[in-house]
């Protein structure tokens, strides 16, 4: 039976034939790929589709009772909550009907 040592030795040696093996592979692939895609003109979105990833919604933290509009709180505060007392204006994050994108 092979030492430890040996085994490890094959290991290693088997390794860098698996990633040599992988690299002229991996080279060729590449090459037939791109054949492909100028024989059929694939388009970059086609040969990788994609999708923008969804914003999550931010709940609104003020509400305008007066007028129906709400605010997150971040950015230019609008008209309506300018220079007042904010906390006048807050809604409850569990009880908030009104998600603003």
């Amino acid at each position: 039976m092979p030492s430890y040592q040996e085994l490890l030795a094959r290991k290693n040696e088997l390794d860098k034939h698996i990633e040599q093996a992988r690299h002229a592979e991996a080279k060729q692939a590449l090459i037939t790929i791109k054949q492909l895609i100028d024989t059929f003109g694939f388009t970059a979105q086609q040969v990788f589709p994609w999708k923008p990833e969804e914003k999550k919604k931010v709940q609104a933290k003020y509400y305008d009772p007066e007028s129906g509009a709400t605010w997150v709180g971040r950015g230019k505060p609008p008209k309506w909550i300018e220079g007042k007392n904010r906390d006048l204006y807050a809604v409850k994050q569990t009880d908030n009907p009104f998600p603003v994108e």
